[in-house]
């Protein structure tokens, strides 16, 4: 199962207390005060793995606590400091604080890391005239994990263009495929082999009107093509599913720019699919008249054109 969101509740650990202790020897009539310094709670250090994909184990697992420190003793030994807690999260996740409503850091490499939450301080000993006291609590936050998936290129397209098809055929990713729109549920990496240079291809939901504002989910779809660097426009050219390619065309890119310019503004490369099928020849002289932007004719089902498609989504990136 496919998770983008999750939140989850953290609280580092406390400091250990630090220890009031006297020195006495036959020698020593009112003692010297040797009592060591309390060891330093558990940090909570968020960390990106690029082993990851999903943050489906955050859907059970939804707190996190860290230990305490140990507690200072006699003769100026210090307490241990408690090891830190490691939240492991995909790369492209997004930490965010839940109560100020602010981006924490963005995790977009394998072993990026964040301390989400410091450990308290120990306390001090009274080994060099403090006064003696107990260590600092540990933070606490509600923290948001929003994954969006990090992909050279993201497929966009009504549902049953051929997206998963197309995906399935050029990389290594292995989609659902079957003859009934949103087979594809969420996005779906693949790496696509381009000459010397590979490039990771995403396979995005099928988006329809409406969905910049959620219809469909697709305001969650489309947010995975926020970091793509180019969009790969895949339109059923035949109008096999009763719709004009034209007015796909069209209405996908309407969405795109309500969603938002950042998205709307990305470099397309426009692929025609199901050319094999009838009635398709006709609609793509249509199209290129009216469109006027360069048009890769492919049929994803019988591998064809799939390498010209290739050879020019990777010029683009």
């Amino acid at each position: 199962m496919f998770i983008d969101k999750a939140k989850i509740f953290i609280k580092s650990g406390p400091g250990g207390k630090g220890c009031e202790s006297f020195y006495r020897d036959k020698y020593t009539r009112n003692g010297i005060p040797d009592g060591g310094k309390g060891g330093n709670g558990s940090d909570i250090i968020i960390r990106s793995d690029r082993n990851l994909s999903t943050l489906l184990d955050f859907q059970y697992n939804r707190h996190f606590f860290g230990k305490k420190g140990e507690n200072g003793s006699s003769k100026n030994k210090k307490g241990k400091d408690a090891p830190p807690i490691i939240i492991r999260v995909p790369c492209g996740t997004q930490v965010k604080d839940a109560k100020a409503n602010c981006l924490l850091r963005d995790l977009n490499h394998d072993q990026d890391q964040l301390i989400a939450a410091y450990g308290g301080r120990g306390g001090s000993g009274n080994n060099h005239g403090q006064i003696p006291s107990n260590g600092d609590p540990g933070e606490e936050k509600e923290i948001i994990l929003d994954l969006k998936v990090i992909a050279d290129a993201g497929v966009v397209g009504f549902p049953n263009a051929g997206k998963s098809t197309l995906i399935a055929d050029i990389s290594n990713a292995h989609p659902k495929i079957a003859a009934y729109p949103f087979t594809t549920k969420f996005p779906i990496l693949g790496v696509v082999s381009a000459g010397k240079k590979n490039f990771v291809i995403a396979d995005i939901p099928g988006l329809i009107e409406g969905a910049s504002r959620g219809k469909g989910l697709g305001d969650k779809f489309l947010r995975h093509v926020e970091r793509t660097k180019i969009l790969v426009h895949l339109i059923d050219m035949s109008g096999s599913e009763g719709r004009d390619p034209l007015e796909d065309y069209k209405t996908i890119n309407k969405e795109l720019k309500d969603y938002g310019s950042a998205v709307y503004k990305k470099t397309q490369v426009i692929a025609a699919n199901k050319m094999d099928l009838d009635g398709a020849q006709a609609n793509l002289e249509r199209f290129k008249r009216a469109v006027k932007k360069t048009v890769y004719p492919i049929s994803a089902l019988k591998k064809e054109g799939l390498e010209e498609l290739i050879e020019a989504i990777g010029k683009k990136l």
